[in-house]
């Protein structure tokens, strides 16, 4: 009975310790989603993101993703099925474009494991909502 109750309470213990780590990267995750918004309102959605934004792309987690243009503009991407671990430090989104220079609904991303090189997963641009601050 002793090490019934022993285990159980390591099990209790062990599960305690594990969602510490996903409750405050999700903080994170939410607080850095909050500084980019910031004070910014949003706009209509668009279908196309143009390609030269990529470059400053920020992960939020695996259902969303952010694309900064300025300080004045954030793109809002919110994956449809989700890029399942991506937020994960050692993984890398993906994507192609063939003969267009922009980043659509509908284009399709690879979640790729960089130590690795092996695709770990695949999702789908929804549509990507502009935050944009106003002008006073």
């Amino acid at each position: 009975m002793r090490v019934i109750s022993i285990l159980a309470a390591a099990t209790a213990l062990t599960s305690c310790t594990m969602s510490a780590a996903p409750q405050s990267n999700e903080l994170a995750s939410q607080h850095e989603y909050q500084q980019l918004i910031g004070d910014k309102v949003a706009q209509a959605p668009v279908s196309c993101l143009p390609h030269y934004l990529s470059g400053d792309m920020r992960v939020i987690n695996d259902e969303t993703i952010a694309f900064r243009n300025g300080n004045a503009r954030v793109y809002v991407a919110h994956m449809q099925g989700g890029c399942n671990n991506l937020a994960q430090g050692h993984n890398a989104l993906v994507t192609h474009q063939y003969g267009n220079a922009q980043l659509c609904r509908g284009d399709i991303a690879h979640v790729v494991d960089t130590l690795n090189g092996f695709t770990v997963g695949s999702c789908v641009f929804g549509d990507f909502v502009p935050y944009i601050r106003p002008s006073h």
